[in-house]
């Protein structure tokens, strides 16, 4: 049986609700962004909530490096030793620590810049990003790429808000998963934050490939579930 269930995760070391996606059948169960440092726990008990157990845990797609998708990456492969992980070839240099946070280097960029009384909370973030625990990519996937998971996913490359961000059109159910290409609040669609999109232009060029879905629903990593006015709001971005 194929289900798709959207978490929210909130609680300690969580400082918003973020909204990981699993997908499941009878032999894969997928998990898409696995929340901030020391989330594990938090995940088995939203999953467990939805009647999933981590235990059948398989793959885990990485929408984008950023600590609060990734951060339990590691932990969640050393508890579950069969996880693959799954994400473009442009992220998977960051997620494996070979390469330095795009993050990271856009928070030291701007340091030198902020008012004195922010840049204490500033090398905070920075210390942040730097301690997050690296994981090895397993599986490399592009734009279009397809898979059988959950009823069937396609991958779709939304560069912009991080150079390999990808977002995820789960086929049965009609769902587009965002990451943090678009985000909601209130239930309504708006566009990537732009304080933390590396290139607007591109991501806004992403957005447009929204349209060519048949979507029933959209989730966004911050904001959660969005059914109303889908194409509209895509069209007004």
């Amino acid at each position: 049986m194929n289900q798709v269930a959207v978490l929210t995760l909130q609680g300690a070391g969580v400082p918003k609700a973020v909204h990981p996606v699993i997908i499941s059948d009878d032999k894969e169960l997928v998990l898409i962004d696995c929340g901030y440092p020391g989330s594990l726990p938090l995940l088995k008990q939203a999953a467990a909530e939805q009647g999933m157990e981590l235990d059948r845990l398989t793959k885990i797609i990485i929408t984008h490096h950023d600590y609060d998708h990734m951060g339990a990456l590691a932990a969640c492969k050393r508890a579950y030793s069969r996880v693959q992980v799954v994400a473009a070839r442009e992220e998977a240099p960051y997620i494996a620590g070979e390469k330095k946070s795009l993050r990271l280097q856009q928070a030291e960029a701007l340091y030198a810049s902020l008012p004195e009384e922010q840049k204490a909370l500033a090398r905070g973030f920075q210390d942040r990003l730097a301690a997050l625990e690296p994981a090895t990519v397993d599986i490399l996937v592009q734009d279009r790429d397809c898979f059988p998971w959950g009823g069937g996913i396609e991958i779709v490359a939304t560069p912009g808000h991080m150079p390999g961000h990808i977002s995820v059109y789960l086929k049965e159910s009609k769902t587009l998963v965002t990451g943090d290409a678009l985000v909601a609040e209130a239930g309504r669609l708006l566009f990537a934050n732009p304080q933390y999109t590396l290139d607007m232009k591109l991501a806004w060029q992403s957005s447009r490939k929204f349209l060519d879905y048949d979507t029933a629903r959209i989730v966004c990593y911050h904001g959660g579930i969005v059914t109303e006015n889908i194409r509209a709001a895509l069209l007004a971005m």
